[in-house]
Formats: structure tokens, sequence, C-alpha cells
């Protein structure tokens, strides 16, 4: 009976330790999934450094980035995607898409410029002559680890190491044109079951502050034009009007929910002094955490481009250019994506980087964090945060489970928008971080092919985020704005 017994204890500890082993060699399969495509991406670098500095010269502004899109296309074609281009009626716009069945996993890619921003490689200022616009946002290293890391699943799945879907989508004028809207709209990401990005920046970290909502419009006025100094009182200024709307926006501030930002430039305001202008306009971005609000005081402002056109004896008409939602945070993702971003680690600079970054901060309004910051990730923020910024990412959030991170691409303390990120992102101290952020999303792609219960906890609080809300994008039915930037 004791032998018995023994046998029975035996038996049990055994079938015990064999589960227990169950998923150490799940996780084991895993981590070595994860290391060969850590390898494999290190092997990509240095063709996606070419790629991603052949598109920072390139220098696309929204729906022009005929080139920067093709060599993506490209690229994604030659690994083995079958790719569709001219999605959603945006020439520059596709979709690549390789493997089959669920799950079926999307990364995002930009690769639009900035207008203006035309800068050298080098840590003082000076502009390129003749052309139109610079990687201020580093989307010129957004597309590419996007597009690395989507090749990078892709192996696996032709090793038959993972299965399922992955799609890489090419999105355009993500700077104010909001590209992805028309995407979203088009039914694009129906049925995808998780969504990835990430964007260049000044420092590592998983995303935990929302964009906040975007809605943007050209305000178009019609006078008459006549002699200013012989017949003035024969003329309309379409100027005035466009002066007499500033107006009102600027005294609209005190009376408005202290988080908005409304921002405006004159795009037109007439050609000669002497000459009373028939025709002026103004592009405006009205801003707030809240989409509610942000149509709010963009109903407002438009009610002062009428009042102006009324009191000046002109003609208004404007064009809706872009709207974007808030972004929805997903923390089952988070969470997940910052256990990836932390094995991967920082940028570590070399010597001759670190003083090009010294001097550069030496050019920064305020003062700049020490240079090492870019070598440490920081912590996951337990609460989310309203942020500073808008990003038609927001939208894509609203119909899928969204995560993303950003990457020290800039060095720390950097604005986005500024010549000293454009030189930045023009050598290896943007690259590095491109380099970063393509490792983080193939590891928190891996992790979503293999762990469907994440997806299905992922799937239940984006369900919960949204509640009853249907989405509807902000900027309506229009057709996509292909010539905003003219």
């Amino acid at each position: 009976m004791k032998r018995f017994t023994t046998l029975l204890l035996f038996i049990a500890v055994n079938s015990y330790a064999q589960k227990k082993t169950v998923p150490n060699q799940a996780e084991t399969a895993l981590s070595n999934l994860k290391a060969s495509t850590l390898q494999f991406l290190e092997g990509s670098y240095p063709a996606d450094k070419r790629t991603a500095l052949q598109i920072w010269d390139y220098a696309e502004l929204g729906y022009k980035e005929t080139k920067s899109a093709a060599l993506h296309v490209q690229n994604l074609k030659e690994a083995g995607f079958s790719v569709e281009t001219g999605v959603a009626g945006i020439p520059t716009a596709f979709v690549a898409t390789y493997g089959t069945g669920s799950p079926v996993i999307g990364i995002l890619a930009e690769y639009d410029a900035l207008p203006g921003l035309a800068q050298e490689a080098i840590a003082e200022k000076k502009s390129i002559e003749g052309k139109a616009g610079g990687h201020g946002c580093g989307h010129h290293l957004f597309g590419t680890a996007s597009v690395s890391a989507g090749i990078a699943i892709k192996k696996l799945m032709e090793e038959k190491k993972i299965s399922g879907t992955i799609k890489v989508y090419g999105c355009p004028a993500e700077e104010g044109g909001s590209g992805k809207v028309y995407m979203v709209r088009e039914g694009l990401f129906n049925n995808v079951d998780a969504v990835i990005h990430w964007h260049p920046g000044n420092q590592n970290e998983t995303i935990m502050t929302s964009f906040i909502a975007n809605k943007s419009a050209k305000f178009k006025f019609y006078g008459i034009s006549s002699h200013a100094a012989m017949s003035p009182e024969n003329g309309r200024s379409s100027l005035d009007a466009v002066e007499a709307m500033n107006n009102m926006a600027n005294m609209m501030r005190e009376h408005i929910p202290q988080e908005t930002r409304i921002h405006y430039v004159i795009t037109n305001g007439g050609k000669a002094p002497n000459v009373v202008p028939d025709y002026a306009e103004v592009y405006y971005y009205v801003r707030h955490p809240k989409r509610e609000v942000a149509v709010d005081v963009f109903d407002r402002i438009t009610k002062a481009a009428e009042g102006a056109a009324l009191g000046t004896g002109t003609t208004m008409k404007f064009e809706i250019v872009g709207g974007t939602h808030d972004l929805l945070i997903n923390k089952t993702l988070a969470s997940l994506m910052q256990a990836n971003l932390e094995k991967v680690g920082g940028v570590v600079y070399t010597e001759e980087e670190k003083a090009f970054g010294k001097k550069l901060q030496a050019s920064f309004f305020n003062k700049a964090p020490a240079i090492e910051e870019a070598s440490t990730i920081q912590p996951l923020q337990k609460e989310i945060d309203a942020g500073g910024g808008s990003s038609d990412v927001s939208d894509v959030s609203y119909v899928v489970p969204t995560v993303g991170l950003e990457a020290a691409t800039w060095i720390p303390g950097t604005s986005a928008h500024s010549w000293q990120a454009v030189a930045c992102g023009g050598t290896e101290i943007g690259t590095k971080g491109m380099l970063v952020a393509s490792k983080t999303m193939a590891l928190t792609a891996i992790d979503l092919f293999s762990k469907p219960a994440v997806i299905v906890k992922a799937k239940e609080e984006f369900t919960k985020g949204v509640g009853d809300y249907k989405y509807k994008a902000l900027l309506g039915d229009r057709k996509p704005a292909l010539n905003y930037r003219d």
C-alpha cells in the first residue's frame, strides 16, 4: 500500500512538473522567436537607413508623396506582400497584405513632410535651397520603421512560425490632411484585430498621452478690387474680412474652454498694397481634448467668418480641410508594448553624435535634458494625459484597438516641427531611434499573433472605451483634400 501511495505521489508530482514546463517551453519558443527577429532587423538596418534618408531627401508634402510612397511599395512588393495602391481615393495611400486568417494585425506607416522646413543635416540652421519642405516630424523614419517591422513579421509567417494576416498601411498627409480618416471612412480597418504605430520624438516611451481632437478649414473671402487711393469707396476688401474674422477669433479665446487651441495663418492677403484685395484666405485649426468641444468652437469660428463677411461687404466660403478625433488609449496593449520597449532599450550615441547634440541643444529656447536620456525608457504612465498635438491615428483608435510608442529620433529636448528635428532626422541620430521603433513594433506584433487572450482583453477594453459612440468622421463626407498644400 505504501509503495502504491508513493507511486501515485510520483505520478502526481511528475504530471504537475510537466504542466509547469509547458508554459516555460512556450515562453522559451517565444523568446527565441523575438531574438531571431531582433537579429533580422539589425541585419536590415543598413538598407532601412538608406530608405529613410532617401525619403528625408525627397521631403514631399501631404498627398504629394509620390516618390516616398512608391519606394515603400517597392520594398513591400519585393518582400512578397500584395499591395493595393490608390486606396480611399488617395493616389499615395496603400495597403500591403501578407498571410491569411486571424488574427489580423495592422501597422501604420507615414511619410509626408512639412512645408518651410528644408534644413541641412548639420548642427546649425541652414536651409536647403530649392526645397519646399523638410521632415520636421520624422515621418521618413516613421514609414520606414513600420515597413521594416511588417517585413520582419512576414518572414516569420513565411517560415510558418506564426500565422494570421499582417497589413502595412501607407498613410499620407498626416500633417493636417487627415489621410487616415478617409481610410477609416472607406472601411479599410474593418475586421482588423489590433493596430500598431509609433512616432519619432525626443524620448522613448509607450504613448499614454491622448492626441487631441482637431478640425481645420480654409476660409475664403471674395470682395471687389479697386484702386486703393483713387477710388477705395468702390472696393470691398477681402483682407479686411480676414482681419475682422481673426480679431473676433482672438476675442473669443477668453470665452472658450482653456484647453482649446486656435491657430491660423493668412495664406493669401492680396498682391499689392495699392489694390483693394478681391480675394483673401485664412487657414484655421481648432483643437481640444474632447472632439465635441473642438467641433463647437469650430462652429463659433465659422460664425465669426460669416459676421466678418457681412460687416465688410464681402462673401465667404469655407472648405473643411481636416478633422481628427482624440486618441483612445488601450492600456492592455500599452502594457504589452512597454515590456517590449524595455526589452529593446534606448539609443546609445557616439561621442561625435553627443557633440552634435550638445551643439543643437545650445540653440534651444529652453534648458535641455541630458543627452543620455535617449538611452533610457520612460516608465509607463498610470494615468492617461491629454496631449497638445493631434493625429489622424486617433480616428483609427475609434474603430480598432490601437497602441503606439515614441522613440528618441531627435536629441533630448528637441521640439517637433523644428529645423533641429529635421537636422537630427538626416543623421544616424534619427535612424538609430527608428531601429528602436521597428524592433518594438515587431516584438509587439509577435505577442499579438502568439497570445490570442491579449487581443480578447484589448477588444473588451476598446468596446468599453467607445461605449455608445458611433464613429463619424469630423470632416464629413468630403473627398480627400488632395490640394490642401497648394
